[in-house]
This record gives structure tokens, sequence and C-alpha cells, in this order.
């Protein structure tokens, strides 16, 4: 599905010359998969809930919250992108992280078109030489776009000279400036990927948005909700999993939901005093989960302890993270 090209192409585009409108395009119909990569926490879930003007990735301030590939699917009038959103390629320390980073390298085989977002504030990390080493083993000569994010916290002259330093790791088809927590520079984005991608008619109907069901995306807005309120490790030990998912008439939805851990201390931290955290995590879920199906919600939260999960196979396939 990638397409070939000269060592021309290959050039940096200068981030000016990506700003024209896509919308008047040539009308012959584009469509394929760009894979989004990165280390951990440099806004590539927040970039593709900007791009899809919708959330159906959780964010949040902590590396490591993006567990499992999700498909992001925009409909344009002359494209259809489908961004294949992926987990921070880290070390991992225990099977749930193999599998983490798995699914980032097995993401970049298929794709028409690689999205290596960084983190323009800082220099290149060691996660950002490895990752430039999977580009040159898994994804050579498939086109390599580099989005520069948080372009919003440097001067022009760190913008400068970070991006000869990334562009210097993988000679990038074209470079992209992005403030994704803003929304800047996402019409630039699509306008460079959008030639990259081979001709074809669209893989997906115009108004899907994402291949995972509501039970996938509720579970997850839990998992977010604990995110934001616990700190520490606890996070990390957390999985969600969606018991129960009834619709209770056209205005109303039944969702019960199991928060698992390791240990019996990070089953307290998550309850609270008298039960009080779990209520805020729920209340926080629920008004996500609601702005999604937009119907009330009726949440109900239990907590269990399985411990050493991370590194139980068993329990990885059960709540989802299933690695071959």
């Amino acid at each position: 599905m990638s397409q070939n090209q000269s060592d021309a192409d290959k050039q940096p585009l200068p981030v000016e010359t990506a700003g024209h409108d896509h919308s008047s395009a040539a009308p012959e119909h584009r469509a394929g998969f760009v894979a989004i990569i990165g280390r951990p926490n440099v806004g590539k879930s927040t970039l593709l809930n900007a791009i899809l003007g919708q959330k159906i990735a959780i964010t949040a301030p902590k590396p490591q919250t993006t567990r499992s590939r999700l498909l992001g699917i925009l409909t344009l009038a002359e494209a259809q992108i489908v961004f294949v959103d992926t987990p921070g390629i880290h070390r991992p320390r225990h099977k749930l992280g193999e599998y983490m980073v798995q699914q980032a390298v097995m993401a970049l085989p298929d794709a028409d078109v690689i999205l290596w977002i960084v983190d323009i504030a800082e220099p290149p990390f060691a996660e950002d030489e490895q990752i430039a080493l999977l580009l040159a083993q898994k994804a050579a000569g498939r086109p390599v776009v580099i989005g520069c994010n948080k372009v919003d916290l440097v001067n022009a002259s760190t913008l400068a000279e970070r991006q000869a330093v990334f562009s210097a790791l993988v000679a990038p088809t074209a470079l992209v400036t992005l403030a994704a927590a803003r929304g800047q520079g996402i019409d630039d984005l699509i306008a460079v990927l959008r030639p990259l991608l081979p001709l074809s008619p669209p893989y997906y109907p115009a108004d899907q948005v994402t291949d995972v069901q509501e039970r996938f995306i509720a579970a997850e807005l839990v998992r977010e909700a604990v995110i934001h309120h616990l700190r520490e490790e606890v996070p990390h030990a957390v999985a969600v999993v969606v018991d129960e998912f009834k619709t209770r008439g056209p205005e109303m939805t039944y969702i019960a939901a199991t928060v698992y851990v390791e240990r019996e201390s990070q089953k307290g931290i998550v309850l609270g005093l008298g039960g009080r955290m779990l209520k805020q995590i729920g209340q926080q879920a629920r008004v996500g989960i609601e702005e999604m199906l937009e119907t009330k919600v009726y949440l109900e939260l239990w907590v269990k302890v399985v411990p050493h999960w991370r590194r139980d196979l068993t329990y990885l396939r059960r709540f989802g993270y299933a690695a071959e």
C-alpha cells in the first residue's frame, strides 16, 4: 500500500507550504492508513481527538495512557484518512508494557504513511532514537511526516534547531508544526498527508469515526477518570472492564464496570474514605460517557484485586490486552 518516492521527494517540505486549503484538492479520491507513533506523553491522542473534532481516545498528563491501537477515521469529500493511534514507544517493564510497544510496532508495516509526533519543546530522547531505528527496520520506503507538537512552547530559533535534529534521525518527507491541545496546525497536517495516500475509494462508511464499540470507550473513560484523580503508580496498575452495557429506554443507559488493581492498598486508594474517591471517579466518567452516548447514564463501579495482572497473560487477554 505504500508509495515509492525518489530521494528528491523525501526532502522535508517547508512548513509554510503546507497551509493550502485541502478542500480544493484534485478530484481523484485517496484513502489510506496513517500510523501515529511517538514516545509516551507527546500528545498523540490529543491530536487525534482534535483532528476528528470529538473524543474517542482518552488523554492524561501522565505517560503510557494509551494501551491499545485505536482507529480514528476522518472522511473528507476527496479523501478518507484512517489514523491509527498507538501506545507510546518505551522500554517495557512487564508483559503489559511489551504488549503496548508491540501494538505500536505492528502498526508500522501496514501503514501508508507514518506520522511521527515529537515534543518539539524537548530534545530527542533515547526513545526517539529507538523510534528512528524502528522506522528504518519496519517502515523503509514509506513516507514519514514529523509532527512537531507543542510548538507554542518554543521560540523560532529553538524550533529550527530541534527540527534539524529530528530530521537528521529519519530524513522526513515533511515537517508540520502543531499545538494539538489548541487545535493548531490541523489543516496544515491534513494538507500534507492527503497527497501521500494512494488513490483508493473509502475503506469505511462516511459516518463512521472509529472501529471500537461504545462499550470499549466507556471503559476507557472510567480509566481516564482514575488517571486524573490518582497519582503515583496506581493508574498504571488499573484495568477497567465493562461487565454490563444495557439500554433502558431511549434516554437511559445502564453500565456496570469493574476497576481492577494489583494490591489491596491500591483498592483502598481507589475507593477512598467511605467510597468517596470512587464516587468522584464515577461522576467524571459518567459525564464523558453521557456526552458520547447522548443519553443519561447510570454508572455502577466495583473494585477488585488481581495480584500482578500486568504480568499474567491470562488476565491480559481477559482485560483485552491480548498479545500474540
